[in-house]
């Protein structure tokens, strides 16, 4: 099978892990600062390691999701999300964030980011949330709701 065809396995992020998931992370802060430059963090030539350092932090939090998707031993893609309680800033109850989903560019358009996500809900489930919110752009864009339950799907 060639990389076009063969899906990646979607498994728990490992310290291994966390260099390409720094690149990854990088490239999401380069997306989101192109896309509105006054609202989002601009990179710097520390992103990488900032970013790396930040998901390190995670992988030991036991109400963190941090997966990676591997093909070929390399980390093509990541989701992670976290369970909060309840928020009186934005009023609403415990609920999973899902705070980070990308793909590597040469991976788009191959089901990578669904498979992550996918994984995501299950692997929110033992959590016992009754959402899981995103932004709205990234809900829009895959023709999900703003709030669904991570149990149901």
């Amino acid at each position: 099978m060639t990389a076009q065809t063969t899906r990646p396995l979607v498994r728990r992020a490992t310290r291994a892990d966390l260099e390409s998931l720094g690149r990854l992370g990088a490239l999401m802060v380069e997306q989101h600062y192109r896309f509105d430059d006054r609202r989002f963090l601009a990179p710097t030539p520390h992103t990488v390691d900032a970013y790396a350092a930040f998901l390190g932090t995670q992988l030991d939090n036991p109400a963190a999701v941090l997966l990676a998707a591997e093909h070929d031993a390399r980390v093509v893609g990541y989701a992670y999300a976290a369970v909060e309680g309840y928020d009186y800033v934005s009023l609403r109850g415990p609920a999973a964030l899902l705070h980070d989903l990308i793909v590597d560019p040469a991976w788009r358009g191959r089901g990578v980011g669904k498979a992550l996500l996918d994984a995501t809900f299950t692997a929110l489930v033992p959590h016992r949330v009754p959402r899981v919110r995103g932004s709205k752009r990234s809900w829009t864009r895959y023709r999900w709701r703003s709030s669904c339950s991570a149990a149901s799907n």
